[in-house]
Order: structure tokens, then C-alpha cells, then sequence
């Protein structure tokens, strides 16, 4: 009788930490840019990454382990381009919780910029209003959040190539980027807010008694994303700034129903202003980081 072959071990599947420095290689791989600042672009606001100067556009399919955008408005695709002689990196649209993925999965793209090299970070969504001031077509910078998604992206064992097990959220939003940001809006005619922003699984609306439950712990704003991106932008010591469009007033604020349609006409309609905002805020982000 043949001795017994001993079988080969087998191989160790890559780690979250060896899958994003893959997509981060592959990237640099398609242009010569390394950029330090990255947008993640939400529903209906997409159309910015459209204005970078020399931009390669990379499908999120063709990007190792990235994962895929499914949500209507979300083109999909990773843009690295310049805003002026500012060299950034664009996500057209991202993933949600609600399309199936892990909170691990939706902040992976996080990940990828972290390796990539990138200090800071410009994170928009389109957002229901649940304070009566933001009316539709108000831009708020987030302020602060509540997690009510009832997952992180840290949950697991912690690498520490990314960074520390407990990282401190007490400024997860840049107090600096807020200002400026608030400041650049204000003197070129573009009125801003700042908010709270709560996080929500979806895909359906909230009730009317869910808002007005989140107006009662202190949100102004409610929305699907963002959150997941912002605790692994923070984990992996990456600067935030978070915008939000008002896109439509939450569920029981006016009466009538609300249609995600709207969400991506509202986006159409600040496009403009939006766009003429990060223009400025940009390039005054990149000096702050050096």
C-alpha cells in the first residue's frame, strides 16, 4: 500500500487589511495621482466627481473586493481627478446595510483610501429634514451623529495596522473642516447649517412616531449611510467632514408621502450650489492638512 499523501495546507484567505492594500495598489496601478483627499458622493450628488480635471474613472467592479453600489442614483464608479491643483479621489455613489452588505463591506471603500494614503475625508448624503428649518434643498454640515443602524464596522477582531481597538468619536466630525466650511458657505451666498445626524438601517421610511422619537434624542437630520464610513474614517485617524442634503422632510413633518424620486430631483436642483461649494471648501482642506 502507497503511503497516504499528506495534503497541502491550505492557503490563509487575505485580511480585511491585505484586501483594501490590494484595491489600493490596483488604483494606483490606473493613474499617476495619490490623492489625500476622498469624497464619498450620495444619492443625487454624484455629479461633482463629473467636474474633476483629468479624471480616470474605475468602475467599483473593477476594483478588487470593492463592493458594488446597487442603489438607484449611485453610478458606481471611483473618479481620481484635481479640483484645481488639488488631487482627490471620488466615490459616485456607495453601499448601504440595506442592499445586504455588512457594516465591514459598506466602510470597506474606507479602508481602501486609508491605504491609499488619505488624511481626510468628505462624506455626503441626502438626508430627511426632521428639524422644521431645513427645508428641502438645505445643506447641513453634520455636526455630530446617532447610531441607530445597530452595527459598526469594527465589530471583530481589530487590526491595529488600521488603528487602535477604541478610538474616540468625541469629534468624529472635524471641528476645524466645520468651520471652514461653514464660514466658505456663508460668505459666498451659500447658507449653511450644522446638525445631528441618525443613522437608520432602511430601506423603508421612518414612521411618523419613529421622527418623532429621533427629534427627542436630539436628530435634525435621518438618513441610511454615512455613519459606518465616518467610525472607520475616524478608526483609521482620517479627518471627517460630513454633508447632508436635505432632499425631502421627514415622514409626518408635512403631509404626504415620500418618494425616493424626490430625493434624486432635489440632488439635481442644489447640484450647482453643492458643486460651487466643495470647489471652495477643497482646496482649504488640503492646505489645513499640509
Amino acid at each position: 500500500m502507497s503511503p497516504r499523501r499528506k495534503s497541502s495546507p491550505k492557503p490563509k484567505s487575505a485580511g480585511e487589511f491585505e484586501n483594501a492594500e490590494a484595491a489600493a495598489q490596483f488604483i494606483f496601478s490606473k493613474t499617476q495621482l495619490r490623492p489625500k483627499i476622498s469624497l464619498v458622493l450620495g444619492s443625487g450628488l454624484g455629479a461633482f466627481a463629473d467636474e474633476f480635471e483629468t479624471p480616470k474613472k474605475i468602475p467599483y467592479a473593477e476594483i478588487p473586493n470593492f463592493p458594488r453600489s446597487t442603489a438607484i442614483g449611485h453610478a458606481g464608479k471611483l473618479v481620481v481627478g484635481k479640483v484645481g491643483d488639488v488631487e482627490v479621489a471620488g466615490m459616485q455613489g456607495r453601499v448601504h446595510l440595506y442592499e445586504g452588505y455588512s457594516a465591514r463591506e459598506v466602510a470597506f471603500p474606507i479602508r481602501v483610501f486609508a491605504r491609499m494614503g488619505v488624511r481626510a475625508i468628505i462624506l455626503t448624503n441626502a438626508a430627511g429634514g426632521i428639524k422644521r428649518e431645513f427645508v428641502q434643498g438645505t445643506l447641513v454640515v453634520i455636526r455630530d451623529h446617532i447610531n441607530l443602524q445597530g452595527v459598526t464596522p469594527l465589530t471583530g477582531p481589530n487590526d491595529d495596522r488600521f488603528g487602535a481597538r477604541f478610538p474616540d468619536m468625541t469629534v468624529a466630525y472635524d471641528r476645524r473642516f466645520r468651520e471652514m466650511t461653514v464660514g466658505a458657505g456663508n460668505r459666498n451666498g451659500v447658507g449653511l447649517y450644522e446638525g445631528v445626524y441618525a443613522a437608520l438601517p432602511g430601506p423603508s421610511y421612518e414612521t411618523p412616531a419613529e421622527i418623532r422619537y429621533l427629534r427627542s434624542i436630539g436628530a435634525d437630520l435621518v438618513g441610511m449611510s454615512t455613519v459606518p464610513e465616518v467610525i472607520a474614517a475616524r478608526h483609521s485617524g482620517m479627518r471627517v467632514l460630513g454633508i447632508s442634503c436635505v432632499t425631502n422632510a421627514a415622514a409626518g413633518i408635512l403631509d404626504q408621502p415620500l418618494d425616493h424620486k424626490e430625493v434624486m430631483e432635489t440632488g439635481e436642483r442644489v447640484r450647482e450650489q453643492f458643486i460651487s461649494l466643495l470647489k471652495i471648501v477643497i482646496p482649504r482642506i488640503a492646505a489645513e492638512i499640509g
